[in-house]
This record gives C-alpha cells, structure tokens and sequence, in this order.
C-alpha cells in the first residue's frame, strides 16, 4: 500500500473516531432507554404501610432500588428532584399456605411482598406510572419464616426492582 494511501487511511480512522467519541448517546449496558437529556435520577425513602412488615424492610428496600438504578444506568443519584424520580410505598406484606397436602397441611408458605411506586419523567409524562408490583417467594412449611425472612426479602426485593426498572427503562 502507498504511503498516500496509509495515511489517508490513518487520517479517516482519527476522524472517524473523534467523531463517534463526541457522540453521546444514552445507552447502559442493561439495554435501558434513558431519556439523552436526563442527568440525574432520585428514589425517594420507600415508606412501610404494611403492619406486618419488618421495620427494616423500607430502608433494605429503597437501598436495593438506589443500587440498581444507579449500577444500571449512569445517571446522577440525587436526594430529590431527580430529572427521573421514584417514590412510593410497601403496601402489603404477608404469609398465605400453599400446596396444601392431603392431610390439610400446607407444603409450603408464601411470602408475597406488594409495593406501590410512583415513576415521574420530566421530560416525557407520558412515561410515568403509579403502579403496585408483586412478588413472591415460597419456603417449606417446616421451616420459620424468622428462619427464611432475610433470604426471602433479598430475592423478593431482587425481582421486585427488577421489574420496576424495566418498567421504567424499558418500555416493560
């Protein structure tokens, strides 16, 4: 190859590359679509409205969120007054048997944890929602739920701000 043909080379690959540097599109590697003029995100201190919560489920619960959201995105974690925002409230929290056997014994138990959240979009509202989302996790009969409550809570709060993040980011 000629030394013309190099360089002119070399010259388009820089170009080419300032040019997609300078771009900034909003992309995250959980494939979320992000708004390009949003900068910051808050979530809101999620509130217990359910009385048979453990107290520190609120707190456990909002920290899971401000991880996801933040890990998730590259937004700006702000106290209050987010470009995106969340807010909102656990709402019930409770234990039903289910699989009951032949001798009127249930199998197993369900913990089913219910939150209502509250997403604004200041730059499209018509993104916003005010939804409750649920989600459950069963454990043996034999066991306490005193036994199983931590472990149930992270899994249940996993797929709780999982689902409340794709349906904020992801068109969910």
């Amino acid at each position: 190859m000629s030394t013309f043909k190099m360089r002119s080379l070399a010259v388009l690959m820089i170009a080419t590359f300032i040019a997609l540097s300078s771009c900034k599109p909003r992309i995250s590697l959980s494939g979320a679509s992000i708004p390009a003029e949003a900068k910051t995100v808050s979530v809101a201190f999620f509130t217990n409205n359910s009385s048979l919560a453990p107290p520190s489920l609120s707190q456990i619960f909002t920290e899971k969120l401000r991880d996801v959201v933040s890990q998730q995105t590259n937004l700006a974690l702000m106290k209050q007054n987010g470009d995106l925002s969340f807010e909102g409230s656990i709402v019930d929290y409770n234990v039903a048997p289910v699989a009951i056997q032949a001798s009127d014994k249930a199998g197993s138990n369900r913990l089913t944890i219910v939150v209502s959240v509250k997403y604004f979009n200041k730059f499209d509202e018509t993104k916003n929602f005010d939804q409750a989302f649920s989600r459950f996790a069963d454990y043996p009969s034999d066991a306490s739920l005193s036994s199983k409550e931590s472990e149930l809570m992270q899994e249940i709060n996993r797929q709780l701000t999982e689902d409340i993040f794709n349906k904020a980011f992801n068109n969910w």
